[in-house]
């Protein structure tokens, strides 16, 4: 813009202020800067009536309260007499955490009588008898026997086995066969 432009713009917006301020300023008709007086009505008589959220009953009760306090005179020099010596509280003994009882050591109803794996040994399958020496089960690292027992590790001297429902562990060692095979 040119600067003339800018004068003529400049003008009309300093007008258009003058006439805002003009009309948006409240006047007073009376002298300026006084407040408008207030007028009083002589015919004005406040009604008597009670006030219904008064509760008397209450206010009866506080007024009627004494005090029960220590007396002391607080205009006497006279140093007030000194309080009851406080009574002795022997602090309860700390009681001692119950520990629960241990589970009992987890036990595998099977014997763990070796393992096979593959010519990289990382695919190792154990071999488990029964209790009763008439079944044979074989079980891959991960895989579950019995309904409760996971295999997590097997090594050439024993089988780490958990169980699923607790999470308990135990480490069943290889069994050497016996005389009878």
């Amino acid at each position: 813009m040119k600067r003339k432009t800018q004068q003529i713009v400049l003008g009309v917006l300093f007008v258009v202020l003058l006439v805002v301020a003009y009309y948006a300023i409240p006047r007073n008709e009376s002298a300026p800067g006084a407040a408008p007086a207030a007028t009083f009505n002589d015919r004005f008589t406040p009604l008597n009536v009670d006030n219904p959220a008064l509760r008397m009953d209450i206010l009866k009760r506080f007024l009627a309260l004494e005090y029960k306090g220590g007396h002391r005179n607080i205009f006497s020099a006279a140093a007030p007499p000194p309080p009851a010596p406080p009574v002795a509280v022997k602090p309860p003994e700390p009681v001692q955490p119950v520990t629960p009882p241990q589970p009992p050591p987890l036990t595998v109803d099977a014997k763990y009588f070796g393992y096979v794996s593959d010519m990289n040994g990382s695919h190792r399958k154990a071999f488990f008898a029964t209790s009763n020496n008439e079944d044979v089960i074989i079980a891959a690292e991960g895989d579950t026997f019995l309904g409760r027992f996971r295999v997590d590790r097997l090594t050439s001297t024993s089988a780490d086995v958990e169980e699923v429902t607790t999470g308990r562990h135990t480490t069943m060692a290889l069994e050497q066969p016996g005389p009878n095979g």
